[in-house]
């Protein structure tokens, strides 16, 4: 047993000796082409920078499209920084300006002297083409942005700490950025803020009308040349104002009117709920017989003739229930992207939660981050953003008119911070107060007050509106004439019930008669 044992030994050895036709193989040796390199297009950034220091028009085309940073060489972007100067500053550019910009900025032996500059000249014939070729290097661009990015985001994902909804956030509004060709830089000189403004300005001049999204409502866009990209505007009201009612009127005045794309994020009432009142809006029918469907047949013609401008209306109504402001977030980065929104409105700031993962601690400070984020959006958008809001129980208690006041925004003073505009809504009629408090003491039944009391970039004013309750619709106070825009109805008014009706009785809120489970207050709408 020990003999065959040592046999099986020797044999084992045997096989593990090295044998004669044995090849040991060397690292493999990997060319250097086969390496990975950064997308590029280092011929076509000479001839782009070539073709506009032989070209005035090579120049006019692209200057607008390129910045240093799309360029990949460095020594390219201090030669295109020199053109840009130089075009700012409407000096000629050649190849002698841009040489002598260069050495002004002792940046000439940097990118390889007047000789380099010369190659670049003598590499084109024309600036045939420019756009196209400024084109692809724009996109080799966006191609190692887009790396670089994924780069990021895969670190951050192997960062146990990072919190993935925040995560998530972050690496969609990165890439939104590179969609919009908005790739942001960390800073502007006041040169060019001061002469992108001075361009600004020029073009407010010479267009006619406003500067913003108009909202309809003259006085209130002559106060503030419309709503303003990046602004956001507070409206807030207590229960029964018409805070959605205005909002709607608004919204149907800003996308039927003008053809102005708007998204509506309702947080309380349903898509179909909101649809409804503004076929009542626009149509002139009661929401009693549209509910019911209890129409003659003048009334039907009316409803589908009517609702034809509805139809084609650039409005993307959305209703998710307890909205969270980074769902709100991403749902208005693809409206934005894919139906070119110009407006955002969300009914209303206290019924959305902080989600995404944040603890946002008690609810003042679940509001304070909320409204903060709104004005990041309307930042980060260059949209404006309208956002409703309710008032505290304190206009209740107060005597006299019960108008309301900065204090009264309810749950968190960082509303009145963060926001450009802050307005509200007041109906003394509603308050059975049947006088205005003014010199005229002029009546109060059917009449609602926009009051802006906060205008970071204006006055302020407080601007009378008609409101018609059983549409649910506010209009400009001066031009408004129901017997003449519904006839029909008028005729129809003395047989019918919800003509009857009080403005305060008309499209109220189911939300109304609950409580809020924060102070007991009841919500508004």
């Amino acid at each position: 047993m020990v003999a065959r044992n040592n046999l099986f030994y020797i044999r084992s050895m045997e096989k593990l000796k090295p044998q004669s036709n044995f090849k040991t193989h060397s690292p493999q040796v990997i060319p250097l082409e086969k390496g990975k390199i950064p997308p590029q297009a280092i011929d076509l950034e000479e001839v782009v920078l070539g073709a506009m220091m032989i070209d005035k028009r090579g120049v006019d085309e692209v200057i607008d499209i390129l910045h240093s940073e799309v360029f990949y060489n460095a020594a390219h972007q201090k030669i295109f920084e020199a053109i840009h100067n130089l075009f700012k500053e409407g000096l000629p550019v050649d190849l002698l300006t841009v040489s002598s910009r260069l050495k002004k900025d002792k940046n000439l032996d940097a990118v390889g002297g007047e000789f380099f500059l010369i190659q670049l000249t003598q590499k084109v014939s024309s600036s045939a083409h420019i756009e196209f070729h400024a084109r692809i290097i724009i996109q080799k661009y966006i191609q190692r942005s887009l790396i670089k990015i994924s780069n990021e985001i895969i670190e951050d994902s192997y960062n146990e700490s990072t919190d993935v909804f925040d995560l998530l956030d972050t690496a969609e509004s990165k890439l939104y950025e590179i969609t919009q060709g908005n790739i942001k830089k960390s800073s502007e000189s006041a040169q060019d803020l001061v002469i992108e403004a001075k361009k600004k300005i020029e073009e407010i001049a010479n267009k006619e009308g406003l500067s913003g999204i108009p909202s309809g409502f003259s006085k209130l866009d002559k106060l503030t040349s419309g709503w303003q990209p990046s602004d956001l505007v507070i409206i807030a009201a207590r229960p029964g104002m018409g805070k959605t009612a205005f909002a709607l009127s608004m919204a149907r005045n800003i996308a039927v009117g003008h053809n102005i794309p708007v998204a509506f994020f309702s947080l309380e009432m349903s898509s179909i709920q909101l649809i409804t009142r503004l076929i009542s809006s626009e149509t002139g029918l009661s929401s009693e017989k549209l509910r019911t469907g209890n129409l003659a047949k003048h009334e039907w013609e009316q409803l589908n003739v009517k609702v034809k401008g509805l139809e084609k209306a650039p409005l993307f109504i959305d209703d998710t229930p307890s909205l969270s402001i980074f769902d709100l977030r991403a749902k208005a980065r693809r409206l934005v992207s894919k139906h070119g929104i110009k407006l955002l409105m969300v009914d209303y700031l206290q019924l959305m939660t902080a989600g995404g993962g944040q603890k946002g601690g008690n609810r003042e400070q679940e509001i304070s981050m909320i409204s903060r984020n709104l004005k990041a959006l309307a930042k980060e958008l260059t949209i404006p953003v309208i956002a409703l809001s309710q008032l505290s129980r304190a206009v209740e208690t107060r005597g006299g008119s019960k108008r309301p006041l900065l204090s009264d925004l309810r749950e968190s003073g960082a509303i009145e911070q963060d926001a450009d505009i802050v307005s509200f809504i007041y109906r003394p009629e509603y308050y059975k107060i049947d006088e205005w408090d003014d010199d005229e003491h002029s009546p109060t039944e059917g009449q609602g007050e926009f009051i802006v009391a906060k205008h970071r970039n204006g006055g302020l004013d407080e601007i009378r509106l008609k409101f018609v309750g059983h549409l649910g619709k506010f209009e400009n106070l001066e031009t408004f004439d129901f017997s003449t825009e519904y006839p029909s109805q008028m005729n129809a008014a003395a047989n019918d019930d919800t003509f009857k009706a009080s403005p305060d009785q008309a499209f109220g809120s189911s939300m109304n008669d609950d409580l809020s489970p924060e102070a007991g207050e009841d919500v508004p709408f």
